[in-house]
């Protein structure tokens, strides 16, 4: 126990990781990183798992690149296509055909309807042409050719559904879904749903005794890896009867086993709307997802040199090349891989791999019986797990030596990996694994770097040494980049700051040197946290001025609005200071603020006894010239135009044009008012428009104009400094006589 109190921040610190972990896997806060690396792993775990074995009881029937070089250009025409189904069906004796192909347009390549077209037309005068056409009608439509080729035939036919706001249909769908829509309990969502279609045409579709959709939901994990096949999906349209339709290859293998019924099969205790746990067909359970989709067990690599599948080309069987019952008892499978058929996928095992092949595999783990299953229970088992292996990594990590803790932690993940593996391939168990990997990979990261800085403690407690006299910011980024940063010095634009405390000698006067010392320690301290808090950093203290900057060392573009805000917050700070003063007793404080933007010269200055990080230049001279005139325009804030012009997110009063010490040139100074929304700006438009004129008669000389328009302002506000110190201006000046080289400014020859 006493170790255990002696190591608890450490043993916190390996807590985030689990936190965090247990946050993805209750889905309070899913993690996209975790997510990809739980597929990445369950891609490398179904690869290294592939039976790799080929499975002769399914063949696919190629529409290859040979096949289009030797029969023509895809579509086929149907007489073609017929001509194909007979060869498979009678002459090869396969079990069944499914077609992942589809016919949705009228074959026009006989010329039948040019033919009826001409002998009603044009040739409409010959004599008995109408009837030889007729008569030969039966031999040249092709798509009756191939609907009676597909009559009484175990063959299933291919089509795709859609969703749009327009819905579309085009063909027909087998006569009656799968399962009613009400085979499924109102409320829930068991399938994806669909508006529209694109099937055979209706005499195709009337001939075939079964069908199925061929969509595979190349997005359903955001990456377009076709990892599972839906098997049942939900047509909710009014173009053909609204129910649960199934895929092609549930529809090829129920074929195959003599149609057995389909029942949906739920997870017990899921009250009203309870979750689908797997479908029922005949005899065989196959775990499904919450959209009806199975996960696909790949057989092994894709395409006629995989091995998986038994490849035919198609223009073999029509060039009659397989020898009779070369395919008896198959399940045969019609489909095309030429590139230009754009029928290839991404899947776990490769990237372009044969559409048809995915219901290959489909099929071939139906027949053996070769499922896997994500259970229900996934989630609380994927918590549980995170929680025993973190609560171990916490304690082990923290109390053991750094070798032996490496030791726990590849041992944890070796333990965690194998379990996983163990229940996938035992028991077909599709379980989460990263979450506790990227867990204990964190908590070994977290927990070592913890012990790492407590026993660099000395390094850590001279860097607090210094960090009270260099910029913590700088501090920062010279731990986390040393090799990057220089502290040269170097011109940048930049804001600097000069906040002075009012009648600080009065006030030191009443004050004990102790409680002066406690009392400075205690303004300085809230208004540097002020500065700290707008990423100001702190240049220096100067009696009872405080001097800080924005723009160094980490370039801050919005460094005159940061300061800016600064000012205000200080200003509101101080006001809490002497609300606190007055209920003890306390004198009152005041300060004044002066801002100026600028270029500026940064970096590590002084001599060879004493260096400090400061600016310098002319522009951080005119910013210490701006605050003493805080208190002579009766405001808390003076800035100069470069600022007012760097921040437009606030109002702001013009005050004066000015000459200070040491600069000939005259410079606009403002006072900021508030920040700047559409209220603010309302309420103060009728104030500053008012106000501008005042300035603009002042400065033209206009004495007389200049008092007409400031007396409402005075009235409204008798006891501001600015109207007051303009009153006696205006007065002062009428007195005189106007001045030809007047040009509004005041000159100020003391700071």
């Amino acid at each position: 126990m006493r170790e255990l109190r002696r190591h608890w921040p450490r043993i916190a610190i390996t807590l985030l990781p689990v936190l965090l972990a247990l946050a993805h896997a209750t889905g309070a806060w899913p993690l996209t990183a975790i997510e990809r690396l739980d597929r990445l792993i369950y891609d490398i775990r179904l690869r290294a798992t592939m039976p790799g074995t080929p499975d002769a009881r399914v063949v696919i029937v190629d529409v290859d690149d040979a096949s289009l070089a030797r029969q023509g250009q895809w579509p086929w025409a149907r007489d073609k296509i017929a001509r194909l189904t007979t060869e498979l069906m009678t002459r090869q004796q396969a079990a069944v055909l499914g077609f992942d192909v589809m016919f949705l347009e009228p074959d026009r390549s006989s010329g039948l309807d040019r033919l009826r077209e001409m002998a009603s037309g044009p040739l409409g005068n010959v004599p008995g042409l109408s009837a030889e056409v007729e008569r030969l009608a039966p031999g040249l439509d092709h798509d009756a050719t191939f609907a009676a080729a597909l009559s009484g035939r175990r063959v299933a036919l291919g089509y795709y559904f859609t969703r749009t706001e327009a819905p579309s249909a085009k063909g027909q769908l087998p006569a009656a879904p799968l399962l009613p829509a009400g085979a499924f309990p109102s409320g829930g969502i068991y399938a994806t749903t669909w508006n529209g279609f694109g099937a055979s045409l209706p005499a195709l579709a009337q001939a075939a005794p079964m069908a199925g959709f061929l969509n595979t939901l190349v997005g359903a994990n955001g990456d377009g890896v076709i990892r599972s096949v839906p098997l049942i999906a939900r047509y909710e349209g009014d173009k053909a009867q609204p129910g649960y339709y199934e895929s092609l290859g549930l529809a090829v293998y129920r074929l195959a086993n003599g149609s057995p019924p389909v029942q949906p099969a739920f997870a017990p205790g899921g009250g009203a709307a309870p979750q689908l746990e797997s479908l029922r067909v005949g005899r065989l359970r196959i775990p499904v997802d919450g959209t009806g989709s199975m996960q696909v067990p790949f057989r092994g690599p894709g395409g006629s040199d995989g091995g998986s599948f038994r490849y035919v080309p198609a223009a073999d069987v029509l060039e009659g090349r397989l020898g009779p019952g070369e395919l008896k008892d198959k399940i045969v499978l019609l489909g095309a891989t030429a590139p230009g058929l754009q029928d290839l996928r991404a899947t776990p095992v490769e990237a372009a791999f044969p559409g048809v092949e995915v219901h290959a595999n489909v099929v071939s783990a139906l027949l053996d019986h070769r499922l896997l299953s994500v259970p229900d229970y996934a989630v609380g088992y994927e918590v549980l797990l995170v929680a025993v292996t973190g609560l171990v990594l916490a304690f082990g990590l923290s109390l053991l030596s750094a070798p032996r803790a490496l030791l726990l932690a590849a041992g944890t993940i070796a333990a965690l990996i194998g379990l996983n593996t163990w229940l996938y391939v035992s028991h077909s168990l599709v379980l989460p694994l990263a979450s506790a990997l990227a867990m204990t990979a964190l908590a070994f990261v977290f927990n070592m770097s913890w012990g790492y800085f407590v026993e660099s403690r000395a390094r850590r407690g001279l860097v607090r040494l210094f960090g009270t006299y260099v910029p913590p910011q700088l501090v920062n980024e010279m731990m986390e980049h040393p090799g990057r940063y220089s502290m040269r010095a170097e011109s940048k634009p930049m804001t600097v700051m000069f906040c002075d405390m009012r009648d600080f000698t009065r006030l030191s006067e009443q004050m004990a040197p102790a409680e002066l010392q406690a009392f400075l320690n205690t303004v300085f301290s809230r208004l540097t946290n002020v500065i700290s808090a707008h990423r100001g950093t702190i240049d220096k203290y100067m009696g009872d001025c405080v001097m800080a900057f924005w723009g160094a060392p980490i370039d801050t573009p919005d460094h005159a609005t940061l300061a800016v805000r600064a000012a205000l917050d200080m200003a509101d700070a101080v006001h809490d200071i002497n609300h606190i003063h007055r209920a003890s007793g306390r004198p009152e404080i005041s300060v004044g603020i002066g801002i100026n933007s600028g270029l500026m010269s940064v970096g590590d200055m002084g001599s060879a006894a004493r260096r400090s990080y400061t600016v310098v230049g002319d522009a951080v001279n005119l910013a210490s010239r701006l605050e003493g005139l805080s208190g002579h325009y009766g405001v808390q804030v003076v800035a100069s135009g470069a600022t007012c012009e760097l921040a437009p997110d606030y109002i702001w009063q013009e005050l004066d044009s000015v000459r200070v010490k040491g600069k000939a040139q005259a410079v606009a100074v403002f006072t900021p008012l508030a920040v700047r929304t559409p209220e603010a700006v309302a309420q103060t438009r009728q104030l500053l428009g008012r106000w501008s004129e005042v300035l603009a008669a002042y400065r033209r000389q206009d004495w007389a104009m200049g008092r007409n328009l400031l007396a409402p302002l005075l009235a409204a506000d008798a006891k501001k400094v600015l109207y007051q110190l303009y009153a006696q201006r205006l007065a002062s000046m009428a007195l005189r006589p106007q001045d030809p080289d007047w040009d509004g400014a005041t000159r100020f020859e003391t700071k």
